[in-house]
């Protein structure tokens, strides 16, 4: 994963609001939840939560779908492992042995 990626990741994870949504995302598991239902357990205006879903989806941290005039977002957990991988994989590799 380039460090610009894991950046973007970061950045959008950065702040309180978007970590708060995705948090829940990730909470719903690969079913996904719908923007209704974030909009509703955290009651936030509706176009304040596409802004942040927006930066989400562009991180890569979540997708969304479509099922009728439902939309569902779903947490990239691959991308979130590649993301936490990129920080844990250079844990102490400059110790001495």
């Amino acid at each position: 994963m380039e460090i610009i990626d894991v950046a973007k990741a970061l950045k959008e994870l950065g702040h309180p609001t978007r970590l708060t949504i995705y948090k829940r995302v990730v909470k719903a598991g690969h079913t996904g939840i719908s923007v209704g239902n974030i909009q509703e357990e955290l009651s936030m205006a509706g176009s304040t939560l596409s802004h942040h879903i927006s930066g989400l989806v562009n991180a890569g941290l979540i997708s969304q779908r479509r099922e009728g005039r439902t939309l569902y977002c779903v947490a990239m957990y691959q991308r979130l492992d590649d993301v936490i991988g990129f920080l844990q994989n250079e844990c102490c590799v400059d110790e001495e042995q």
